[in-house]
């Protein structure tokens, strides 16, 4: 064997992509025409799998945000929190991510991804208990990993396999980090937040829930599913994206613990990763404070929300068990997943294939992430194009 033959499975994963014709997963968006529609080879093409939630990458005061950061404060930081990359624009949003989850201390970090790894990595270590839901997302799993603590996966949200869990670990369950998502990236379902609260009083253990899909989209003031629920005050980490519904790249984590601010000292991705750069941070405020004073984007993602799930539902496709901004269409192998996909891009809708080992339970989805900025008659053309991918 030599270094390279590891990579014979990937090759024939994209061989088969590459039969269709186009890959879904080198797919380019030649020009964006709005937050709702792109040009795709050649074709204008509703874009039904962003994760742009509230539809704000094209919101003006987001825009001009974003320009007035870059004439005055440059392109980029060129170096880390740590050393010469920590503007005002840093501490500003650190400080109003707290102020709006009613929380003492928070960090940002430079992309979702880092932020897991950076939080579980400072905050866990070798000895250390992570119960992790088995549909937990990639960065989850790697900052676990990382950090050195044993791993310990629970059925995906299945309270008795985590009560289960936690009973056999004993004392160490006060060393023990629960770790799950608020609303989860495939099927749009969420966690049962509520449950896992008495668990984790019961035995003394902490919970960390990852919102990076359900903020800006569940809650009275847009928090996440833990708003929802009304247990703001009893999660100990909260970890959450700027590239969903802020319309930006980055990440942080909120909490009121006060060793929060010692994870400065000790995570090594916030540490060694340059800061995210003026114009993001200022784009990323700036669609912060849309989120807070227009409400309605949140009601118009509902309202959109329930017309795709209701269509496809009627059409009798394998869907989610929830409502969500998220709806996925089950397939019943990646053969039927490709051909779809394909035919849908052939109607102007770019989806989300989604297939192993990616995908939970090893199925395969087309899957779609509805935005406020989606027309009625979009989700019309959205559903008409899915009617038609049996045909």
């Amino acid at each position: 064997m030599n270094l390279f033959d590891k990579f014979a499975a990937s090759a024939s994963i994209q061989k088969q992509l590459e039969s269709s014709g186009l890959d879904p997963t080198h797919v380019v968006i030649d020009q964006i025409l709005s937050a709702t529609e792109g040009i795709i080879d050649g074709k204008t093409t509703i874009l039904a799998g962003t994760n742009n939630y509230l539809g704000l990458t094209f919101n003006d005061a987001c825009i001009e945000a974003g320009c007035h950061a870059l004439r005055h404060q440059g392109t980029g930081t060129t170096g880390s929190r740590m050393a010469n990359g920590s503007f005002d624009g840093h501490v500003a949003l650190e400080r109003e991510l707290a102020d709006f989850y009613g929380t003492r201390h928070c960090m940002i970090f430079s992309t979702g991804y880092t932020a897991n790894l950076g939080v579980l990595s400072a905050l866990l270590e070798p000895g250390d208990a992570v119960l992790l839901d088995a549909d937990a997302h990639a960065s989850l799993y790697d900052g676990c990993r990382m950090s050195g603590a044993d791993v310990y996966r629970f059925k995906h949200n299945d309270t008795a396999s985590l009560d289960k869990r936690l009973r056999r670990l004993g004392e160490r369950a006060q060393r023990c980090l629960i770790v799950t998502e608020g609303m989860y990236s495939i099927l749009g379902d969420c966690a049962p937040l509520k449950k896992m609260v008495e668990l984790k009083n019961k035995y003394g253990a902490y919970l960390f829930v990852d919102e990076a899909h359900s903020l800006g989209v569940f809650g009275e003031t847009g928090r996440g599913v833990s708003q929802a629920l009304g247990l703001d005050d009893e999660i100990d980490f909260i970890v959450g994206t700027f590239s969903k519904s802020l319309g930006a790249t980055g990440g942080y984590c909120v909490s009121n613990h006060k060793q929060l601010d010692l994870f400065r000292y000790a995570s090594r991705p916030y540490i060694f990763t340059a800061s995210p750069s003026p114009s993001v941070i200022a784009t990323t405020r700036a669609a912060l404070r849309q989120l807070i004073k227009q409400p309605e984007l949140r009601e118009n993602l509902w309202k959109n929300a329930h017309q795709l799930y209701a269509g496809l539902n009627a059409l009798n496709m394998h869907l989610g068990p929830d409502i969500s901004p998220v709806v996925a269409v089950r397939m019943t192998d990646n053969e039927s997943a490709l051909a779809g996909w394909k035919k849908l891009i052939d109607q102007g809708v770019y989806t989300n294939m989604i297939v192993p080992p990616a995908s939970p339970d090893g199925s395969s989805f087309l899957r779609c992430s509805v935005s406020a900025a989606h027309t009625p008659k979009q989700i019309e053309k959205i559903i008409l194009a899915f009617s038609r991918i049996n045909g």
